[in-house]
């Protein structure tokens, strides 16, 4: 079976398994595991960042930054296409009392003057605006990425509008390996950043919530309470920690394979977005339909936005996988007319 739903699918490879097995560990509440915390400062210095915070999963990071970065009855504005909306079970209005704002925006991106529109003036009958959420790669655009110069523009705009800002940057390191742009130059503009290992750079489990030492302080209480305290977790973090030490250049062929994918995908008469990293949205028109064929010519992959589905490339995914799944689609193409 070719697994193109996720880079969240992939196995640990052999030096990560051997980095798990000889980790020196300790009790992470405590704030003694050695592993956890040369994890979090490494990924700190990554992200130009003061502290970080290791932690189970993306959602958490995301939803203890909304947590540190709001009050109660507060408002986020948001992308009304960003994960933290759509895929995270409504856990801002859960976990931190706040109401989400969404906004449109071509790709993932939000226009300065749409943001300053949204931002609300003070009064009781309102809630106050308190936090720009931003999405970089944007998951639901299909991998698109945030252009730097519109990102400042954005958080900018919020910053003068009293607003703190935060970055859902899941895939931040599939736009640096895109781009050439390191991952620290988008994290200048925002208060707090969530970054995954557990994506395309390969780890099992684990994401990191990164920012100023007051923010991580608070984060720690959120964490708690979140349920999302470890003890011995550097059998784990070794894991995240090589894979930002050895996995990030990687990254690009996972683009190069997309790109490839979806070439192909086109050859044999789909209609494919052209991906600018690892993301392939496939315009079909039946989506149930077409992954429940493709599932049984041993390819799986996800329902993408209304009309698409979407192939993710990855660590386990080669250039055979690669034709393998473009010779499934052909044998199917009936399916998208």
């Amino acid at each position: 079976m070719i697994d193109l739903r996720s880079d969240t699918v992939t196995r640990p490879t052999e030096g990560m398994r051997r980095a798990m097995m000889e980790a020196p560990l300790g009790d992470d509440v405590f704030g003694e595991d050695p592993t956890v915390n040369r994890l979090e400062e490494y990924v700190a210095g990554l992200l130009g960042k003061e502290a970080a915070i290791y932690a189970p999963s993306g959602t958490m990071t995301n939803q203890i930054g909304v947590y540190v970065n709001t009050g109660r009855a507060e408002e986020v504005l948001i992308h009304e296409g960003a994960h933290v909306f759509v895929y995270e079970g409504g856990a801002p209005a859960l976990l931190s009392g706040v109401q989400l704002r969404t906004l449109p925006g071509e790709g993932g991106v939000l226009d300065p003057e749409t943001v300053r529109k949204a931002i609300r003036p003070e009064n009781v009958h309102f809630p106050r605006s308190r936090l720009l959420c931003l999405e970089n790669t944007h998951n639901t655009a299909g991998g698109k990425v945030y252009p730097l110069e519109d990102f400042a523009a954005a958080a900018n705009v919020a910053r003068e509008g009293g607003l703190k800002v935060h970055l859902d940057g899941a895939r931040l390191f599939n736009a640096q390996a895109a781009t050439g742009i390191p991952a620290r130059e988008w994290c200048e503009h925002v208060d707090t950043v969530s970054v995954c290992s557990s994506k395309g750079l390969g780890a099992p489990v684990g994401s990191l919530l990164a920012g100023s030492e007051e923010a991580i302080h608070e984060a720690r209480r959120a964490r708690k309470a979140f349920g999302g305290g470890m003890r011995q977790a550097g059998v784990i973090a070794a894991a995240s920690l090589y894979a930002f030490e050895h996995h990030q250049e990687r990254l690009a062929e996972d683009h190069e394979r997309a790109r490839t994918l979806a070439d192909r995908l086109r050859e044999v008469g789909y209609e494919v977005a052209i991906p600018e990293t690892n993301l392939v949205l496939v315009e079909v028109e039946r989506p149930e339909e077409f992954l429940e064929a493709l599932a049984r010519e041993g390819v799986l992959a996800t329902p993408g936005k209304p009309g698409y589905v979407r192939l993710c490339t990855h660590l386990d995914v080669g250039d055979a996988e690669i034709e393998a799944a473009v010779e499934a689609a052909a044998r199917i193409t009936t399916l998208q007319r």
